[in-house]
């Protein structure tokens, strides 16, 4: 029996060993009422036993699977990495943090019905929900991103990029991930910088938010290296993509939901 999940559901973790069985608790708790399959792929670095966890809860629950190392290897290459690993017909990844509840899902696949490849959760939309706003702080060097992301890169017609909710068709995002480099924050940009240019059709949803207040962003070595990363997605210049590792735990054939 071959495993064919609809939607493969990528977690990204840094460190989230005291969050991260509630954050699969409520995906699960929500994705169980679903009329289809699916997986989650934790990938997680660090060395808090956030990997650990998640093992011992894939041993008594096929439809999850976890890969990661202990040293910090960027959002963008965890993502990537778990990319070849996803069988679903819609790929997309969720925040460890679970800033975006997942039940913001029910606005993001009807859109694919009507034709998207691409769908992204945003903040910056007329009907988004703001819970918990940032601190003042962080919401001005947010605006300020958006004008310096947009004089290097140009995607004038995005709002929110940065935002961690995000689904694709599944070959459109083996398309993109085959051809993305960038191993930290700006893989959003990267991703949505692809599309554009590929022609995929792309579409910002309005979503609920809150800030959970754990930025694990330095803000100035690390806008120095987010600004270094757009010049690099904007000429190009990419190193080649490191080699994909195993899953910990392989999802197995599931029972479909009545």
């Amino acid at each position: 029996m071959t495993f064919d999940p609809f939607l493969s559901l990528i977690v990204p973790a840094y460190n989230e060993a005291q969050s991260i069985r509630a954050t699969l608790a409520d995906f699960q708790a929500y994705l169980d009422t679903q009329p289809w399959d699916y997986q989650i792929i934790v990938s997680a670095d660090g060395n808090d036993g956030t990997r650990e966890i998640v093992a011992e809860l894939a041993r008594q629950d096929p439809r999850l699977g976890v890969l990661g190392s202990p040293e910090r290897g960027g959002k963008g290459r965890g993502i990537r990495l778990a990319m070849s690993h996803c069988r679903g017909r819609i790929i997309g990844f969720a925040d460890a943090d679970n800033k975006t509840p997942i039940e913001e899902l029910d606005r993001i696949l009807p859109c694919f019905d009507e034709g998207y490849d691409v769908v992204i959760g945003s903040r910056g939309q007329a009907d988004s929900r703001i819970e918990r706003y940032q601190p003042l702080h962080r919401r001005i060097g947010s605006r300020g991103f958006w004008i310096v992301r947009n004089l290097i890169v140009g995607l004038w017609g995005i709002r929110d990029s940065q935002c961690g909710f995000k689904f694709f068709r599944a070959a459109v995002a083996r398309d993109l991930f085959s051809r993305q480099r960038i191993d930290g924050y700006m893989f959003d940009v990267e991703i949505l910088h692809l599309a554009q240019r590929a022609g995929y059709r792309l579409k910002e949803v309005g979503v609920r938010w809150r800030d959970d207040g754990d930025s694990r962003l330095d803000l100035f070595t690390g806008n120095l290296r987010n600004v270094l990363d757009l010049f690099r997605i904007r000429f190009g210049n990419w190193r080649r993509a490191r080699r994909p590792v195993a899953l910990a735990v392989t999802p197995e054939p599931v029972r479909k939901v009545a």
